[in-house]
This record gives C-alpha cells, structure tokens and sequence, in this order.
C-alpha cells in the first residue's frame, strides 16, 4: 500500500460521510456511504476478504477522497448522486437510473398529493428525497388521514366541474374526500388543507406534532392503548421528516458552492458543483499565505478563477447559473451572481461546503503533526504563550492544589507539565506542616515556598508557568511566597476559577476568557484535573491511614508484625490492655511485654484523668 494512503488512512474523521477511491489513472472506482468513515474504510484495509469483486477493488485503490456530512441519510442522498454520475467500476448497486422516491405536490386547481421518482415535472413542487419509499408512504397515509386529499388522477378543472363530467367516488360516500371533482369543497377551503400539507413536508412540523401529542395522552388516559399507539407511530415519522437531507434538494439547480476558511498561514476552499438538485463534484484547494495581506475576498476570487480553469462546465447542464459563497470575490465572472445565502436549502449546502474546509484543515494539522510531531507541541505552546500572555513559551508548567475536609488532614499536590504533557515522576506530595484549619491560602503560600525553595536548593530549573486553582485569593497567596524568595520576575503566575474558562492574573481584577475549543483551555483543564485527581488520591490515602491508627502504634519497640500478632491472638485492644504481662510475656517475649503492658495502662490512666 502506498505510504500517503497509509497515511490518508489513519487520518480519517469519525463522522459520517461519502468516499471515493480512485485508481492509479486518476478514475474513480468505488463510491460508498459511511456512517463512521474512519471504520468503514479502514475495514477494506484491515481484514480478508472472501468476495473476489471485493479483493480485486481493494487490490485497485491507489488514492481516496471523502466528503463529510451531516447525517446518514444525507451521504446515502450523495451516494446515490455520485453513482450515478461517474458509474463506478466496482460499485454493484444503484448504477441504474433508479431514484429516490420524492413527494409531489401538484399545482392543480385541487392539487394532488402522490410519490414519484421523477421529479422534473414543471409547474409543480417536489420535497424529499426519502431514502426509503416506505417512509413517503407511510407520510403520504399519515397526510391523508389528517386531511381530505383527492387520490384520483382526473383532470379537475372548473370547466369540468360546470361541465359536470366527473362523477362522485368510493373516497366521498367513505369520507376521505370531500368532492373535488363536483366542487363539493371550495378551491380556497381545499388549498388550506395543501398549505398545511406543503408546511409539513417543509418540516415545519411541531403545530402538527403538539396536537398528536396531546390526543396521544388522551388516548393513553382514557386506556385506548391500541389508537395512542397508532398516533404515536405518526408522531415519528413527522420527527422524520424534520430531520430531511440537503444534499439533494429539487429547489438548486446547476450552482457552485464555495465555503472559505483561512488560518494563521493556509486558507482552505471547499467547491461543491449541484446538478439536477444534487451534488456531483467536489473538492477542496489549499492555499499557503506568504504575507497576512490577502483578504478573504482575494482569497475567494482565486478559488473561483482555479475551480473554474480545472473543472470546465461548457455543456448546456453543467451550464452554472449561481455561485453560492460565505465571502463575495472581489472579481466578476462572466455574468455569474454571488449569493451569500442565509437561510434555506443554500445556506445548509453553504455550511456543509465549510464543515468539509474545516475538515480539510484539521487533517493537514493532523498530516503534519504525524510527520513532525514536535511540531504540534510547538503550536499548543506558542497558543497557551499567547492566550496567557506569558513572555517564553511554557515548556515547563506546575499546578498547585489543596485538599482537606474541615480542616482536617490538609494535604497539596503539584503536578509538572513538560511540553504541555504530564510528567508524572515529577509530580509531588505535601503534607502541610505550618496551617492549622482550613486556610487555603495559607497552605498555598507553604507549598509554594516548600517547592522553589527546594528547586532553588537543588539547583534544578523552575518552570515558566505556575497555574493555582483558585481566584484573586490564591493568585495573591502564591505571589507572596514567591516575593519571599525573591522568585516574583522569574515565575509567571495565572489563576483558574471555578468556571473552567476565567483566567485570573495578578494585579488584574476582570478575567480571561478563553474559548472553549481553544488547545489552552484543554491544557489548563488537564493541568488541574491531574492536581484535583492527585490531591484527593493522596488525601483518602491519609484519613485512611489515621482511620486505622492503634493506640499500639504509639508504643515502642511494637512494629507492624508484633502488633498483628497481638490482634490476632487477643483479638482487641480492650483484651491485650486486660492481660497480664505474662501472657504477653509468652507471645512477645519479657521485655516487650513489659514496655507494652506499661504504656497501655499509663494510657488508660490519661484517659480517665481527662474524662473526670
């Protein structure tokens, strides 16, 4: 396999999607679906197979492309509409000219309602596709029993209906239709029932779904399982139809889409080209920024001027009529409208064109962050020497934590960051020795001092960030430790509230707020998770130990050993306090039996005096 699609390979998003493989002349070979494409690939790769078509396809991919999507349906719709453009060698399914059922909604005096799988019909409105004909089945039903829709295909014209040609159906004398064709319903009354109908298959369901929903629990109380069930059947399809696909879309005629990001140094443009409602080319161009002059509208114009010079539409249907952008180009074309779209269809065609640039940027970083893994190291920090404000970059970080409940057993931790990764044999214990109570900020000043004291003792290098877990209170704590030992210009320190985004810095009483998918903000928060975690580890490590202390622990010359031995024998300390010295004397020998029995009844002695 060759080395770049080995490194494709791994690179791959877990997110559904479309893929292609492409042979060594550049064809495409293969389209397929993905829910998760990083499995779904990888699963040709990784395994034998028995089918021999299968081996042969695999024997065949020198190079893939994917696109990402929103949902599983929206790459079974791009699936579909790649097939049937390039008609892969290896693909076995759909390779006719077969399509997805749509709904058709026609624009007669009294419209029709019905599924059909062309939907180039003119002067009617066409929703879907569905990627399953049962499910525009069963919502044409579902349609049909809210409303009184005509299921005939006579032509009801009011030339018929003064004519009096038609005559009334089953459908009427059953009372799932009203009389069209005699005019028994007017053509206004009649068009409210298609309005409602059209705002359904837009997917402006929820009027509709609150009203199932409440004769559903109606229903339900009044215990007619049987017809809340049957509701509730049609309260799920039309959660269905809210969540309908983009990718194809009978509403977007021969139009280019272009989403533009850019960066520090690359700009990213993803082209997408729809024909007959559906998306048949795409790919994304990388553009590396020498300077930070070119603006985004520079930017856009030379992808339009690069798309327009690969990809050559000179036929009458790959003729583009609109070109569908986030950033207007600085340059006309020949003619062709820009359109920022901000809502609709477009504007959901728009979003999937910058999700798929995004996607492009991340697996460049990923790219080069696998062939040059210092490199991603480098960016975090640079970012956090940014973010922080902070004067180097901060290759070695420590963050300081307390714990203790009520006061008692109060113990800290450090932890050490080297690259913004842990470096856990580093990582420190304080047992605090000069705080009585709960006084955090006291104890932060201790260990502070305890640990640059003992770095500066030793010789050892001190790091370029210090992270407290806390406010104001704890920053200021912190500073004084380090004024102490004169270390105030030599350390910088940074606070983290509550709220894991609000950085608090000395001398400054409004904090940072950094963005949540920022790299420092993940560093900061595995910096005081690992504080947190290695504080709390180390102080249910003590109470436990105080827990299980022995007043036998106290006495001289009784160790671990001598004392299992007693408690074992005795079994309490009430009946090794009641024993003699010579039965101790037979178990532990004369001089220890002496010592032991001394201590426990002095012991007691001091008990007693302090109860009376």
């Amino acid at each position: 396999m060759d080395e770049n699609l080995k490194l494709k390979l791994t690179l791959l998003p877990e997110v559904p999607g479309v893929y292609r493989y492409r042979n060594a002349q550049g064809d495409i070979i293969y389209v397929g679906k993905a829910k998760n494409l990083r499995r779904r690939v990888n699963s040709y790769f990784n395994r034998e197979h028995e089918s021999v078509r299968t081996r042969l396809l695999v024997r065949n991919i020198a190079d893939l492309e994917y696109t990402v999507v929103n949902t599983e349906e929206e790459a079974l719709d791009l699936e579909n509409a790649l097939i049937k453009e390039y008609q892969p060698r290896y693909n076995v399914l759909l390779k006719d000219d077969k399509s997805y059922p749509w709904i058709c909604v026609t624009g007669d005096l009294y419209p029709r309602v019905f599924i059909t799988r062309d939907a180039r019909r003119k002067g009617d409105k066409f929703y879907g596709p569905y990627p399953k004909a049962e499910v525009a089945r069963a919502l044409i039903d579902t349609m049909r029993q809210l409303y009184p829709l005509r299921t005939c295909r006579l032509n009801v014209s009011r030339e018929t209906i003064e004519a009096g040609k038609h005559r009334l159906c089953l459908q009427y004398h059953i009372h799932r239709c009203e009389g069209c064709c005699q005019g028994l319903v007017s053509p206004e009354q009649y068009g409210e029932y298609i309005a409602q109908v059209r705002q359904i298959l837009n997917g402006d369901t929820r009027q509709l779904m609150d009203l199932l929903m409440s004769q559903m629990q109606q229903l339900a109380s009044e215990l007619r399982f049987e017809e809340a069930d049957a509701l509730k059947r049609r309260y799920q399809l039309l959660e269905h139809v809210r969540r309908r696909s983009v990718i194809v879309s009978p509403t977007v005629h021969n139009i280019d889409v272009y989403g533009l990001l850019r960066d520090e140094d690359a700009a990213y443009v993803n082209y997408m080209h729809m024909r007959g409602g559906a998306v048949v080319q795409s790919l994304t161009l990388e553009y590396r920024l020498s300077t930070h002059d070119e603006t985004d509208s520079e930017l856009m114009s030379m992808a339009v001027a690069e798309v327009r010079q690969r990809v050559h539409h000179d036929s009458s249907r790959d003729r583009v009529s609109e070109a569908v952008v986030n950033v207007l180009p600085d340059v006309e074309f020949n003619g062709i409208p820009f359109n920022v779209p901000q809502r609709g269809d477009k504007r959901k065609l728009l979003d999937i064109a910058l999700k798929n640039a995004e996607q492009s940027r991340t697996d460049r970083l990923r790219m080069m962050e696998k062939l040059n893994p210092e490199q991603r190291t480098t960016r975090t920090l640079t970012t956090m020497q940014r973010d922080l404000r902070l004067p180097s970059l901060p290759r070695h970080i420590e963050c300081f934590d307390n714990s203790n409940i009520g006061g008692s057993t109060p113990v800290a931790s450090c932890v050490v960051f080297r690259n913004a990764k842990p470096s856990k044999r580093e990582y420190r214990h304080f047992n605090i020795h000069t705080v009585q109570g709960s006084d955090d900020f006291a104890t932060m000043r201790e260990v502070v001092t305890r640990r640059y004291t003992r770095l500066t003792q030793e010789g050892e290098s001190l790091p370029q960030l210090l992270v407290v877990d806390g406010g104001k209170g704890q920053i200021t704590a912190a500073l004084e430790a380090l004024d102490s030992m004169g270390l105030r210009d030599s350390i910088a320190v940074v606070g983290i509230a509550k709220r894991l985004n609000e950085v608090y810095f000395p001398g400054d009483s409004v904090p940072l707020y950094i963005d949540k998918n920022s790299e420092t903000l993940r560093v900061i928060q595995r910096l005081r998770d690992e504080a947190h975690r290695f504080a709390i580890t180390f102080h249910r490590k003590q109470r436990s130990r105080s827990q299980v202390h022995s007043a036998l622990d106290d006495v001289t010359g009784i160790g671990p050993k001598t004392r299992d031995a007693l408690l074992k024998h005795f079994k309490s300390l009430k009946r090794i306090r009641a024993a003699s010295v010579e039965e101790l004397s037979a178990l532990i020998g004369p001089a220890r039996a002496a010592t032991l029995h001394t201590a426990l009844h002095t012991d007691e002695q001091h008990t007693a005096t302090a109860d009376n």
